[in-house]
C-alpha cells in the first residue's frame, strides 16, 4: 500500500510539472494576456528602464523550532506568486521555504515560480482547486469569486493604518474569513499585506476630492473600485496593466492608482508628475494551499506549514512597509511631486465616498461591514 501511495505521489508531481510547464509556455507565447485581477505586476514598463538599486530590508528572523526527524515522506511544494524576485512577497516565500526545508531536513521542498509564471491569481487559485499547484499568494480582490465576503476589503478608507488592518485580519473575524475557503478546494492559511493603493496623475496635485474631478484614470477591473472613482468625479477605465504606461505616455489616461512600489518599479514617474498618498484602499494578500494536497500531508507537516505561514505573514508585513516607504522616497528622488494628505484632507475623501458604502454594504453584508468598522474604531481608541 505504501508503494502505491508513493507511486501516486510521483505521478501527481509529474502531472503538476507538466501543467506548470504548459502554463509557462503559454505565457511566453502570449496566451495569458492582461493582468491578475486585484493585483498589479511589479515589473518595469515597456518604455522605461528598471530601477537599479534596492532597499536594505530587515533580514528574516532566525529559524526556530524543533526539527521533524521522523520519516513522514518527501513532498515538493510548487509555489506560484504574481510579483518579482525583488518584491517583499517573493522574499517572504523564500523565508517560508527555508523554514520548511530546515525543519524537515529537506523532506519538504519548495519551488518558487514568481512573475505570474504559472498564471495570474485566478488561474493559480484554480490550479490549487484542481490539485495541479500546491500553493499561491494572491490578493483578496480576485478571491471574492470564491469567498464573496472578502469584498469588504475593497471598500475605501476602511483601514486608517496598517496596524488597524493587522488587528482585524489576525482576529477571530479574520480567521472566520479564512475558514470560509474550507470545502472550496483551497485552504487559506494566513493574511499578509499587499498594501495601500495611491493615486498618480500627469495634470495636477490632488489634495481634495475636487482635484479628482475630470481626471481620466486607469483603475482595476473591480466594480467597487470603479465606483469609488466614479463617485469622486473621475472617469475610470479598466485596461491590462501592461498597457498602462503607454496609455499615460500618449495621454489616453491622465493617471492610475497602485502601491508606491508598483508605481516605482513600473517607472510611472517618467510619465506621471504628481502623486498623492491617498491610501484609498488597503488590500491584503492570502497565503493559500491546495486542499487536496493539504489532506495528503501528515498532521505534523500540516502543523509546520501553518506555523511557517504565520511567521511568513509577520515577516512579509515588516518588509512590505519598509519597501513601501523606500519606494515613495525614490519616487521623490526621481522628480515626482508627492502630496501627503493631512487627516482633515483624508476625511474629505472619506465623506465623499460614503455613497460607495451605501451601495455596497448590503451586497457584502451590512453586519460584516459594521463589525469590521467597530473593530477598527475600538483599535484606534486604545
Amino acid at each position: 500500500m505504501r508503494g502505491v501511495i508513493s507511486l501516486l505521489r510521483k505521478w501527481r508531481f509529474i502531472l503538476g510539472l507538466l501543467v506548470v510547464s504548459a502554463v509557462v509556455f503559454a505565457a511566453a507565447c502570449g496566451d495569458f494576456g492582461g493582468q491578475p485581477a486585484g493585483q498589479e505586476e511589479e515589473a518595469a514598463g515597456d518604455e522605461g528602464t528598471a530601477v537599479a538599486d534596492e532597499p536594505e530590508l530587515t533580514p528574516p528572523p532566525e529559524i526556530e523550532g524543533e526539527v521533524i526527524t521522523g520519516d513522514l515522506g518527501e513532498y515538493t511544494i510548487n509555489f506560484g506568486i504574481g510579483l518579482s524576485e525583488t518584491s517583499p512577497q517573493y522574499r517572504s516565500v523564500e523565508y517560508f521555504r527555508d523554514i520548511l526545508e530546515e525543519r524537515t531536513e529537506g523532506r519538504l521542498q519548495v519551488r518558487i515560480f514568481p512573475n505570474s509564471q504559472v498564471g495570474d491569481d485566478l488561474q493559480m487559485m484554480n490550479a490549487l482547486q484542481s490539485g495541479t499547484l500546491e500553493m499561491t499568494y494572491p490578493s483578496t480582490s480576485p478571491a471574492t469569486g470564491i469567498v464573496p465576503e472578502l469584498a469588504v476589503f475593497d471598500l475605501p478608507f476602511l483601514f486608517p493604518s496598517p496596524e488597524a488592518a493587522d488587528e482585524v485580519l489576525d482576529s477571530e473575524l479574520g480567521q472566520e474569513m479564512l475558514d470560509r475557503f474550507d470545502g472550496t478546494g483551497i485552504k487559506a492559511l494566513a493574511f499578509a499585506e499587499n498594501g495601500y493603493r495611491q493615486l498618480t496623475n500627469s495634470q495636477r496635485p490632488v489634495e481634495s476630492p475636487d482635484d479628482v474631478r475630470g481626471l481620466d484614470l486607469r483603475v482595476m477591473e473591480n466594480p467597487i473600485q470603479v465606483d469609488i472613482w466614479r463617485t469622486l468625479g473621475a472617469n475610470p477605465t479598466s485596461m491590462a496593466f501592461g498597457e498602462v504606461f503607454s496609455a499615460m505616455e500618449q495621454g489616453v489616461v491622465d493617471g492610475q492608482e497602485n502601491p508606491w512600489s508598483t508605481i516605482l518599479t513600473s517607472n510611472f514617474y517618467e510619465v506621471q508628475g504628481y502623486g498623492s498618498e491617498t491610501r484609498h484602499v488597503y488590500t491584503p494578500f492570502i497565503i493559500m494551499i491546495s486542499e487536496q494536497f493539504w489532506n495528503e500531508l501528515p498532521g505534523e507537516y500540516q502543523e509546520l506549514i501553518q506555523e511557517a505561514a504565520e511567521k511568513t505573514r509577520d515577516y512579509q508585513r515588516i518588509i512590505s512597509r519598509e519597501y513601501d516607504q523606500w519606494s515613495k522616497e525614490r519616487l521623490r528622488d526621481e522628480g515626482m511631486e508627492i502630496t501627503e494628505l493631512t487627516d482633515e484632507q483624508r476625511r474629505e475623501f472619506e465623506e465623499a465616498v460614503q455613497p460607495v458604502y451605501d451601495r455596497w454594504a448590503p451586497e457584502i453584508g451590512e453586519e460584516l461591514v459594521e463589525r469590521v468598522q467597530e473593530m477598527v474604531a475600538e483599535f484606534e481608541e486604545r
